[in-house]
């Protein structure tokens, strides 16, 4: 690679990064609400809403495309933030 490709790479990685810290911020936001959420549920079983998890999933795709994002994209992202916070909650679940 070329120096001038190196340090336009090397530009393009520091702005991953600061959006990487905006990203973890906001992930701790969402973290926050879901301790709210879990608070208010009182069965184990209440954790899982698949017709929830449907309009999500559907709702993103509508965004994505209308964003010009690659669904797929957005689609896996969603689906395994929605299954790490299904999977924290029952592990949290005894512990509200």
């Amino acid at each position: 690679m070329s120096p001038l490709k190196r340090k336009k790479l090397n530009k393009i990685r520091s702005e991953l990064d600061r959006l990487d810290n905006s990203l973890i911020k906001l992930i701790k936001q969402r973290t926050n609400l879901v301790n709210h959420v879990l608070k208010l549920k009182d069965k184990k079983k209440e954790i899982v809403d698949n017709k929830r998890i449907k309009i999500i999933l559907r709702n993103i795709r509508k965004k994505s495309i209308a964003n010009k994002i690659d669904p797929k994209i957005t689609n896996r992202i969603w689906k395994n933030m929605i299954w790490s916070y299904i999977d924290y909650e029952r592990r949290n679940f005894n512990k509200k």
